[in-house]
């Protein structure tokens, strides 16, 4: 039963989610319930005494004792009163004002421009009042208990709060104050060190042009050198597809570090963990994310769920509000200003993430229940200067099509080998856009995400290891779904290229300050990252042609000797080669990890798959020169034989 907000009389419970009944029952689990013999009401919950059963508020109490956290949050999580009607009786019973934050208090607030982030982070805002300035407080996990001990040790200082609930808040803040976060997410990073965004805007001219020309220079080199001297292109090609390879093939074979000894920490040592999701046009994929989300073993009280939604995208907030998520869900609207990407939406949720650590997924991410807790044990298990732990994606619809079959070997190759060994082998890691643990207060340090960056991921992967972090892999899974057309393939790997490109630029445009900053073999290792995807990619094509001029040369003059033939076609098929085995070899090997063997055989069409590359990459390169920051969406519930997807359709 829960208490209504109107007439103060139960009333059945009406937001339990929809997907998970059984949820209700399991946070309600009878050990969790069980009230201590003679067991004393917490501070917070004296203001219920006569509204809700003893024994209820004895069990919440119990509860909160187990999680570290406010007994009136575990009230609200149960169900038991919504909290709007808590915040009511608790400023009765505290002889303070609730506030329902309007229109009309707007010109009340007394934030300037840049403390609206702080206000968001801490729950906290100072407002002008009849009789003098109040401290409107957020419903948030110890505020209750602490305002009931201020109120008893320091009677006198009450007076200045009121309470708001945090969708209140919020909504508030987001309100008022929504065109300043959106900027700051914006541009919050280029703003403060814009060598290191690929925001156009935030360079002086020669430094725009030079971050796209990077790669478009190392591209036409090559096709010039191609044309005009058949020895130059055949070291640089050769050069950069076996050094390419070869980085990969080592990085693969390095031995991984050992897995940290899984522990089951007490719930209350569990830091409270914020899960954030970036959606748009997701209407179809909610329900199996909030079910995966509701999946997770952590206690619903410690969660700080975001989902953050364009405003052009009613359908996306309709389909979430069907669904009545659990009260530790927030919805967040992204103004439209500024570039409508990911990384932006991420960075404008961010000063609202209330959790010491912050996770990140995709709208059709099913992490497995236990990866919160596998990631902490990473953290404790790498040190303190570890600030991002990235678990392993595995695609789920792999049987679909041979792009899905293929897509599986590349995922199980580079998140189950490749990654594991760059992490060994103390490298910057190039993170993928999911699944990614981060330290909160380090991930702000640092400047969030690139909003102009459209693999904002790998750059920031790359931008922790400047600014002297870590990070590492886990052993936990993702499963999410790939595409399954050649269209949403081309559209999404185009926009990775693309990615890839604006990284290369932004940490490639000032090597010897790269250098100083992380030391030669990472210098090298961020080279070959952010240049060998895209730099082999392109030149494949070119490798190809030169193949077909030299067997046409033999052709002609009707012999296969000479200088061409003997000396320059060993070193293109020994480039090209090198580029298969790597593809194969690690294919091979993140399958049999995964015991997906019998995708296999799709390795025998890497020739067609590189080809394929080579088409996105230089869709890619065109694209940066007309719409650089420009992010094609990859669309998601699409596919019929993804497990989320199949669980939605039950």
């Amino acid at each position: 039963m829960a208490l209504s907000d109107h007439d103060g009389e139960p009333e059945p419970f009406v937001n339990a989610h929809v997907l998970a009944p059984e949820r209700r029952r399991r946070s309600l689990d009878p050990e969790s319930r069980r009230p201590e013999p003679g067991a004393q009401i917490v501070p917070e919950l004296d203001c219920l005494r006569g509204h809700i059963a003893s024994l209820t508020l004895q069990a919440a109490t119990y509860r909160s004792r187990r999680l570290g956290i406010g007994a009136d949050r575990v009230l609200i999580e149960w169900g038991a009163i919504d909290e709007a009607t808590y915040l009511r009786r608790l400023a009765a019973h505290l002889g303070i004002d609730f506030t329902v934050l309007n229109e009309s208090e707007r010109g009340r607030c007394l934030l300037s421009p840049a403390q609206y982030a702080q206000a968001a982070t801490t729950g906290i805002f100072p407002i002008q009042r009849k009789h003098g300035v109040r401290f409107v407080v957020a419903s948030r996990y110890l505020s209750a208990r602490m305002l009931n001990e201020l109120a008893v040790a320091r009677p006198e200082l009450i007076a200045g709060f009121e309470l708001a609930t945090t969708h209140d808040f919020n909504r508030f803040l987001t309100e008022r104050a929504g065109s300043i976060l959106a900027r700051r997410a914006a541009n919050g990073l280029a703003r403060r060190w814009p060598e290191l965004s690929a925001a156009s805007h935030s360079q002086a001219g020669w430094q725009r042009l030079s971050r796209a020309s990077i790669i478009a220079g190392l591209a036409g080199a090559i096709a010039t050198a191609s044309l005009l001297d058949e020895a130059i292109s055949t070291a640089i090609l050769a050069t950069a597809f076996l050094a390419f390879a070869g980085f990969r093939l080592f990085g693969s074979l390095v031995p991984r570090m050992p897995a940290p000894k899984r522990r089951y920490l007490p719930d209350v040592q569990l830091p409270i963990y914020t899960v954030m999701i970036a959606l748009y046009r997701e209407a179809m994929s909610v329900a199996p994310l909030l079910q995966a989300i509701d999946d997770l073993d952590y206690p619903r009280e410690k969660l700080d769920v975001i989902l953050i939604t364009e405003l052009n995208d009613d359908s996306t907030r309709q389909a979430i509000a069907r669904l009545q998520p659990m009260p530790h869900v927030h919805v967040l609207t992204v103004p439209a200003i500024g570039p409508q990407t990911k990384p932006k939406a991420l960075n404008f949720a961010l000063p609202f993430a209330r959790g010491s650590y912050v996770a990140v997924f995709d709208a059709e991410d099913r992490p497995e229940p236990a990866q919160l807790r596998a990631a902490l044990d990473a953290f404790d298990h790498h040190g303190p200067d570890v600030a991002c732990v990235q678990a392993s994606l595995c695609i789920d619809n792999a049987s679909e099509s041979l792009l899905s079959r293929m897509f599986a070997a590349e995922y199980a190759g580079q998140f189950d080998v490749l990654l594991p060994g760059l992490a060994a082998l103390d490298l910057p890691l190039p993170l993928g856009g999911s699944s990614n643990h981060f330290r909160t207060d380090v991930l702000r340090e640092v400047g969030g995400w690139d909003a102009w960056n459209v693999t904002e991921d790998a750059d920031l992967g790359i931008r922790l290891a400047r600014f002297g972090h870590r990070c590492v892999t886990f052993a936990s899974t993702t499963y999410e779904e790939a595409p399954v057309h050649i269209s949403a393939w081309l559209r999404q790997r185009s926009r990775w290229m693309k990615g890839w490109m604006q990284t290369a630029g932004v940490h490639l445009r000032r090597p010897f300050r790269l250098w100083r900053e992380v030391g030669t073999a990472k210098s090298v290792g961020v080279a070959l990252i952010a240049g060998g995807n895209v730099l082999t990619a392109l030149a494949y094509p070119l490798l190809l042609v030169e193949i077909a001029l030299f067997a046409a040369y033999a052709g002609v003059t009707g012999s296969p000797s000479g200088f061409l033939v003997d000396r320059l076609m060993p070193l293109h098929l020994a480039a090209i080669s090198a580029g298969y085995i790597a593809t194969i070899v690690i294919g091979l090997m993140g399958l049999w990890r995964r015991r997906q063997m019998c995708h296999a055989w799709i390795l025998l069409l890497a020739p067609l798959y590189w080809g394929l590359l080579s088409i996105a990459a230089w869709r890619a390169l065109w694209q940066l020169m007309r719409e650089p920051h420009r992010w094609e969406k990859t669309e998601h519930a699409m596919s019929r034989r993804s497990k989320a997807m199949r669980g939605a359709q039950r």
